[in-house]
C-alpha cells in the first residue's frame, strides 16, 4: 500500500500484520481526493478507526495542514507512527501538526478549538449498523452552526447510512461486497452535491 499523490507519493505504508486493519485500497483512496482535491489545501482532518493511518497521511501528503489519528490496536497506533515519521520526512514538513491518540472511537472527541474540515471513517465493517448511527450523533456535536465539514465514510456497497441530520451527497464504488465511500455533508448546509 502506497501513498497515490501529494508531496510523499510512492511511499509505502506500513500495515499491522494479521487481520488488526482492512486498509482502504489505493484505488479507493485515489477517487476520494480527486473528490476532495478543491477541501485539501490547508484542511485539518480527523482519521478515525485510523488503521494504517492511510486516509490522514494521503490528505497531508496532499496539501492538508495535519490532523489527528484516533485507534485504539496498539499495533496500528505503532504503525501509524512510523508511516508518520516516513510522509513527513518525503514531503519535506515537520510531523508535529499530526497527532496520534490511542482511543475508542465512540468515545473520543476533539479538543475545543480543533474540529476539523475533514473526517475520514473506516470502520470494522461489522460494527457499522450498529457502531454508524451512535458516531454521526456524536459527529454533530462537534462544529459550531454553519460549518461545512465533509466526513468521507468507507462501508461496503450493500449497506446505506441515513443518519439525522446528515445528506450522503457522493458515494464512490458499487457491489455488494465491495468497498465504497459515501461523502456526507450536515444538512442545514448543503448547497449542492459537490462533497
Amino acid at each position: 500500500m502506497r501513498i497515490s499523490g501529494g508531496g510523499a507519493r510512492g511511499v509505502v505504508l506500513r500495515v499491522p500484520k494479521g487481520d488488526v486493519t482492512r486498509p482502504a485500497t489505493d484505488g479507493m483512496r485515489q477517487a476520494v481526493f480527486s473528490s476532495l482535491a478543491a477541501r485539501l489545501p490547508g484542511a485539518r482532518f480527523v482519521d478515525l478507526f485510523a488503521g494504517s493511518g492511510a486516509y490522514g497521511l494521503e490528505a497531508f501528503s496532499r496539501g492538508a495542514a495535519g490532523g489527528v489519528f484516533v485507534e485504539k490496536n496498539p499495533r496500528a497506533v505503532d504503525c501509524i507512527r512510523q508511516n508518520i515519521a516516513a510522509v513527513a520526512k518525503s514531503t519535506a514538513r515537520p510531523g508535529t501538526d499530526l497527532r496520534v491518540l490511542s482511543s475508542d472511537v465512540l468515545s473520543w472527541k476533539p479538543e475545543a478549538g480543533g474540529v476539523p474540515d475533514l473526517v475520514f471513517v473506516d470502520p470494522p465493517y461489522e460494527m457499522i449498523s450498529e457502531a454508524g448511527p451512535v458516531l454521526f450523533s456524536r459527529l454533530e456535536g462537534w462544529w459550531p452552526e454553519g460549518a461545512d465539514p465533509v466526513v468521507v465514510f468507507e462501508m461496503p456497497g450493500e449497506l446505506t447510512l441515513e443518519p439525522a441530520g446528515w445528506v450522503c451527497v457522493k458515494r464512490l464504488g458499487k457491489g455488494a461486497r465491495q468497498p465504497t465511500a459515501a461523502f456526507f455533508r450536515r444538512a442545514a448546509v448543503v448547497g449542492g452535491d459537490s462533497p
